[in-house]
């Protein structure tokens, strides 16, 4: 019986987007993600440069700088702050 290769995976950081109040958190990944990372009108919202064009996180969602470079973006399943 033949078995597929694991997909290779490209390891790197991630941090989880913080809820709109946490203001020192806030502070903490808009300076890792520099230029690449823009805070949006909608509170808790940022605006990423992926591979894939500009996406946006909200809190709860996952930030993912690979080793390459590249950031991507994990969506929540269950957001913070969310009703």
């Amino acid at each position: 019986m033949r078995t597929a290769a694991s997909p290779r995976f490209d390891h790197g950081a991630a941090l989880r987007v913080p809820p709109a109040h946490d203001a020192g958190n806030w502070r903490l990944l808009m300076t890792w993600l520099g230029p690449q990372g823009r805070r949006l009108d909608q509170p808790g919202a940022v605006e990423v440069d992926t591979p894939d064009g500009a996406r946006i996180a909200l809190p709860g969602d996952w930030i993912v700088l690979s080793v390459s470079g590249d950031y991507h973006i994990a969506a929540a399943a269950g957001r913070w702050g969310a009703a």
